[in-house]
């Protein structure tokens, strides 16, 4: 396909959530918009497929839970998407017992930790240092579809020093060793620092600390939801309403270039050339160097493993104590505590797989099972999602294959160490009899969905502030600058993007509807 016009107010490079958010809100205030995607579907990462051959079971293939879509998004758009809380918030296996955390049941909680450290000084810890994050959520949350705040007013919207300086100015790590005195216990808060994100507690860079409150502050509580009808239902939905408002959506249209001077802009793509008075970038930094022609940052790195599986049944625990329909529907975390995370960092950073790979696992399908045909359903089927950690995409830059089936088989040999048979004995399998069991590594990643070394933030976050007070042009004030005044980036690379929230785009949106065409 190719867009219909020769020229348009604003085209949109990539057609993930960030940029159908964009289009939708751009196409409704009158704009012409034009979404150029270079796959036959729209949607990136964010979609929902039919992974096993002759398996009628929709996974969220690459992304999979929603804790940063507003809902002032879903409603300012008239989306038909809902998502549902996860009762349970995490479970961690540990010897022949484990840690459950259950958000519905305070006294079940403590009785966990004081069953797993001997009492319930870590429980109360807890209970002080999650109401802390929460405090800042809700502060925090409403200011990332606003202008950007300045460090300054950012601190005074937090409005405590202790949180201020434990999340925004000193290594995570400190705070965690200070407040929490079980190993299990401190991994389990360290594994939000850690997802996609490869670094390690004391990073005086602060990754950590960037990564971490990303995740706690997501929906102004923190909670990761499942979305009803998998991933690909939020991007079928906002396709819909990008087209309704008017936007064109122009698939299998790769774009191979970008250039501008300013005012207007020339966008490249395997079938010719279409002028813009804006183009918004649904893509990484990286790539977006690439298109206009200029010298690229260093390329990112990615650091996960994702595994997708179909079983004909929830395995069976070690701990006979409590139910698998329990321990998989929220967080299930496997080889995470905080010497293992360390440990894990310490062999990836030197090159080698780690020999215990950290990983956690959650059941789609106990919260929402409408991915599964009602006859799978029917039979008792599940899907499992797994997102290994400490992977980054060097390991895998030698031998691609053989690196991936090292590391595939070390990940499911952790999981099989908890579980009271072989996870093997419960994957369903296709019509071509394979194990319904796919993995993607960082190279898949970038390969499959474009991400520059499978980094599933497009880069590094940033923290949701303006270091430069005295500009106040509109692309800086909404966190979506690139250098030129008329390319903005809508994407994951944006200052506050990163998982699925349409908060870039968004936010692209309104700079462009306060610049002057």
């Amino acid at each position: 396909m190719e867009p219909t016009r020769a020229s348009y107010d604003v085209v949109i490079v990539g057609g993930g959530h960030n940029g159908l958010v964009a289009a939708a809100y751009l196409a409704r205030a009158g704009r012409s918009v034009a979404v150029l995607e270079r796959q036959g579907s729209t949607g990136g990462a964010a979609v929902s497929s039919r992974v096993f051959a002759g398996v009628d079971a929709r996974l969220s293939r690459y992304s999979y839970l929603v804790s940063l879509l507003p809902r002032r998004i879903v409603e300012e758009l008239g989306l038909s998407f809902v998502t549902r809380r996860r009762r349970i918030s995490s479970y961690t296996p540990v010897g022949g017992g484990g840690l459950l955390v259950d958000t519905g049941s305070a006294e079940r909680t403590r009785d966990s930790f004081a069953g797993l450290t001997g009492s319930d000084r870590d429980f109360v810890a807890w209970q002080r240092f999650y109401a802390m994050t929460g405090r800042l959520a809700e502060r925090v949350f409403p200011t990332l579809t606003e202008p950007l705040p300045s460090r300054a007013e950012l601190r005074g919207i937090v409005d405590d020093e202790v949180a201020w300086a434990a999340l925004f100015e000193r290594p995570l790590g400190e705070i965690v060793e200070a407040e929490f005195a079980d190993d299990t216990v401190r991994g389990v808060v360290l594994t939000d620092a850690l997802i996609g994100t490869f670094t390690h507690a004391h990073d005086a860079s602060l990754r950590q600390n960037r990564c971490f409150l990303y995740h706690v502050v997501g929906g102004g509580t923190g909670d990761w939801d499942v979305p009803v009808g998998g991933m690909g239902a939020l991007t079928d939905a906002l396709a819909g309403a990008a087209r309704a408002a008017g936007a064109e959506i122009v698939t299998d249209c790769a774009v191979t270039g970008i250039e501008t001077d300013g005012r207007t802009a020339e966008v490249s793509h395997a079938g010719g050339v279409v002028g813009a008075g804006h183009v918004l970038v649904n893509a990484a930094p990286h790539e977006l160097a690439r298109l206009l022609g200029e010298p690229a940052e260093a390329k990112p790195e990615g650091a996960q493993l994702k595994v997708n599986m179909l079983l004909t049944r929830l395995p069976r625990l070690r701990d006979d104590s409590v139910d698998p329909r329990e321990a998989f529907a929220g967080t299930f975390h496997i080889g995470e505590s905080y010497a293992q995370l360390d440990r894990a960092y310490g062999e990836a950073a030197i090159g080698r797989i780690p020999s215990a790979p950290p990983s956690e696992i959650y059941c789609h399908t106990l919260t929402d099972p409408s991915i599964l045909s009602p006859e799978l359903a029917a039979q008792g089927a599940h899907t499992l999602t797994l997102f290994g950690l400490h992977t980054p995409a060097k390991l895998f830059a030698k031998d691609p294959a053989d690196a991936k089936a090292e590391l595939l088989k070390a990940t499911l040999a952790q999981l099989d160490s908890v579980l009271a048979e072989p996870i093997g004995d419960c994957l369903a399998v296709d019509e071509n009899g394979e194990p319904c069991l796919e993995a993607k590594t960082p190279l898949d990643l970038e390969r499959e969905v474009g991400l520059p070394g499978g980094h599933i933030f497009h880069r590094d976050l940033a923290f949701p502030y303006r270091e430069d007070d005295s500009d106040t042009d509109p692309a800086t004030r909404w966190g979506v600058a690139t250098g030129h005044r008329n390319v903005l980036l809508c994407g994951a690379g944006a200052v506050r993007g990163g998982g699925v929230s349409g908060i870039p785009g968004h936010n692209a949106a309104m700079a462009v509807l306060e610049l002057r065409p």
